[in-house]
């Protein structure tokens, strides 16, 4: 009987990112967001345009695995394309890439800064929520802000070790108050599960769905 006998091999990829703002004109804050499921970096980020007013530098990654999204009648060639951070597929191979990958995009954003900044925010969308919380956690960043925006703190993500990543920087949860991705009950659970940690997240409820508005930005900002 034959068997089968699965491994892993490294390889050397191009990943994609985009990015508002000049880093060469001292920026104060820097941000990084991490877009949904189904999402491309480019059309995630104008989302943002209303920020980009010469006080920030923002850096939206994209995720490494790229889909063809399914309309009923359309061909691939038709189809619009998507980019999904993980699946329950190979997930901790998926997940070490993708926080080695953010790794390396602070890296160079770091060096294309002209002066330091003064606030660095990392900010997740829906199923980027699970990635910034896992890069924060495990990656070299040193986030200042970590907002969570329509998502949960991941469950397999162990408090006991990076409780204290999560103490040392501003938490903010901002949900709509009518997203069925996230519903009241969600929130509350997760703060009851950050609370026996020490961990105190602010809230901010804007009227709307599982989406970023400008009126959302203006409240978080």
């Amino acid at each position: 009987m034959t068997s089968i006998h699965e491994h892993h091999l490294s390889v050397s990829r191009t990943a994609r990112y985009c990015t508002l703002g000049d880093p060469v004109q001292r920026p104060r804050e820097l941000w990084y967001v991490c877009h949904g499921y189904g999402q491309l970096a480019g059309r995630f980020l104008r989302r943002f345009s209303t920020l980009n007013d010469g006080s920030r530098y923002i850096v939206a990654p994209e995720a490494l695995s790229r889909f063809y999204i399914e309309r009923p009648g359309r061909t691939h060639a038709q189809a619009p394309i998507g980019a999904s951070w993980m699946t329950r597929e190979d997930r901790l191979a998926e997940i070490a890439d993708h926080v080695g990958f953010l790794d390396a995009l602070h890296a160079r954003t770091l060096e294309q800064l002209a002066t330091p900044a003064e606030l660095t925010t990392v900010l997740g969308f829906s199923q980027g929520v699970a990635t910034v919380c896992r890069w924060v956690a495990r990656g070299s960043v040193r986030a200042d802000r970590l907002v969570l925006w329509g998502g949960l703190v991941p469950s397999d993500l162990d408090l006991d070790v990076h409780a204290r990543v999560f103490r040392s920087l501003e938490l903010v949860v901002v949900a709509g108050d009518s997203d069925l991705h996230l519903p009241a009950p969600s929130i509350a659970d997760q703060h009851a599960r950050l609370a026996r940690y020490g961990i105190e997240p602010r809230l901010i409820s804007y009227r709307g769905g599982h989406d970023i508005t400008a009126e959302a930005l203006a409240l978080l900002v």
